[in-house]
């Protein structure tokens, strides 16, 4: 007699291997997401993917990833259900793996309004909200007179240094990944000290600005308008919507809201390190 399929509420979770990229990006572009292979190379070999096989062919019917920043931490990004297994399950069964998988690690989040519910079920809270602003630098509101240049290999202990002071854990697994994975790496000066650094990468037609560290917006505004001059393509960066002098000055600028994102935890009061000197991060799915 035939067997009876799995139900989709049971079927496998699977480690994903960097041979899965093609299969996430294609996923990705099922929920109408852009593709970014790019991305997802990073996430694949810096964090921990996770994936269940479609029953009904080749490829994914659902993924996520999470990047650890040991025991202090763990963020959880990409968290996709191909379009015909939406609001069946399978994003609840992912979820519930890797939060198994986690076990008493912190876990942090950026949630979007289709998903957050799930999540508050699943034990996370919202700490603040980050908005998502995409566009063509004008240059039409100066920044202040920050020194800013390109970033050098000799930079990299005093930028590790100052990334593991603001963002509270060592994540030098992804910033020492940051001057292959970027295009433009810069940093900001004071007297010989370096109070900022700031990525662009490339995503799709965009750069992305992360991480944005920075000593106050003053040098976080520099070291955008310093990025800005690097590229001909639109800038898109997130930021805490806490910062509203940044905001208010990136929109001047032609850098104008897409969407909003809840910053969510689980298992801690807040994200550790210095929101005011995290203005945004690397990428939402990694922190």
């Amino acid at each position: 007699m035939p067997t009876s399929p799995t139900p989709l509420a049971q079927l496998p979770v699977r480690r994903l291997a960097l041979e899965d990229l093609l299969a996430c990006a294609d996923l990705s572009e099922n929920r109408s997401w852009p593709r970014e292979e790019h991305k997802w190379g990073l996430l694949l070999t810096a964090g921990t993917g996770y994936g269940i096989d479609d029953p009904e062919g080749p490829g994914l019917a659902a993924c996520s990833v999470v990047t650890s920043y040991g025991p202090g931490l763990a963020a959880i990004g990409m968290v996709l259900v191909a379009e015909r297994y939406a609001c069946q399950g399978l994003g609840r069964r992912l979820m519930r793996h890797v939060l198994a998988e986690a076990g008493d690690t912190p876990l942090t989040l950026y949630a979007t309004a289709n998903g957050q519910p799930l999540y508050e079920e699943l034990g996370f809270t919202e700490t603040s909200r980050s908005e998502m602003v995409r566009g063509r630098f004008t240059f039409a509101a100066p920044a202040p007179d920050v020194p800013v240049r390109p970033a050098t290999a000799e930079d990299l202990p005093a930028i590790l240094r100052l990334d593991q002071e603001v963002f509270g854990l060592d994540r030098t697994h992804m910033i020492t990944r940051l001057p292959a994975f970027s295009d433009h790496l810069r940093v900001a000066e004071d007297g010989g000290e370096i109070i900022g650094f700031a990525a662009a990468w490339p995503n799709m037609d965009t750069h992305v600005i992360g991480p944005l560290i920075a000593r106050d917006p003053g040098t976080a505004q520099a070291l955008i308008a310093s990025l800005a001059t690097a590229t001909d393509r639109p800038l898109r960066t997130d930021i805490d919507v806490r910062h509203t002098s940044l905001l208010s000055w990136a929109k001047e600028n032609g850098i104008g809201t897409v969407t909003t994102t809840s910053v969510m935890v689980r298992s801690l009061p807040d994200l550790p390190g210095d929101w005011r000197r995290r203005f945004a991060p690397l990428t939402v799915a990694a922190g």
